[in-house]
């Protein structure tokens, strides 16, 4: 969470554009790689990143505080965007992933013993997941966003998020067997 974020986000609200630019400078790097981990290119991720932050500019008088960062709310504009994105421009969607670069998008091998995958083949595999489990996987571990954050985020309660993530590592795991042969 941003130091003095209520502050900020506050001081966005009644137009102040240098508080809003500190809010995005914070939360852009977040926003950044969930989009390009849903899309994998990164002029597209680049694009849609901006599309996100000029709604939510656009959108902050709106934006009611809760417990949760505002990266939460941000996050749920970064979904929708990704959702239109696919829905509009059908022709784009593709599972190539030769712009993945760990540089790029900051993946780390993940913490949970589940997922002790290879981080190239996670990459590519996870675009095989519903676009739902694609999202609560990235927001966990890439993101390292906790279940309460993502269950915002989502609008879900936690135990589904729970139950979302479980699913996703399960099929990651059924494909990462299907990719090496083992059935």
């Amino acid at each position: 969470m941003l130091e003095n974020e209520k502050k900020y986000i506050e001081e966005a609200k009644d137009g102040n554009g240098d508080s809003f630019g500190i809010i995005y400078k914070h939360y852009v790097p977040q926003i950044y790689r969930f989009v390009f981990f849903k899309v994998s290119k990164k002029q597209i991720a680049e694009d849609l990143t901006h599309e996100i932050f000029l709604s939510a500019w656009q959108n902050i008088k709106n934006y009611k505080q809760r417990q949760f960062p505002i990266s939460s709310w941000l996050y749920q504009i970064a979904r929708n965007r990704v959702i239109d994105y696919y829905r509009t421009d059908k022709k784009n969607i593709s599972i190539d992933t030769e712009d993945f670069k760990e540089d790029d998008v900051g993946f780390y091998e993940q913490k949970d013993p589940d997922i002790s995958f290879n981080t190239e083949k996670i990459k590519e595999l996870i675009k095989f997941l519903k676009p739902e489990y694609q999202d609560v996987i990235i927001m966990r571990y890439v993101e390292d966003l906790d279940s309460q954050e993502i269950a915002s985020a989502m609008n879900k309660s936690e135990g589904a998020i729970r139950l979302i993530q479980h699913r996703a590592i399960n099929n990651l795991k059924e494909l990462y067997a299907k990719y090496r042969g083992i059935n």
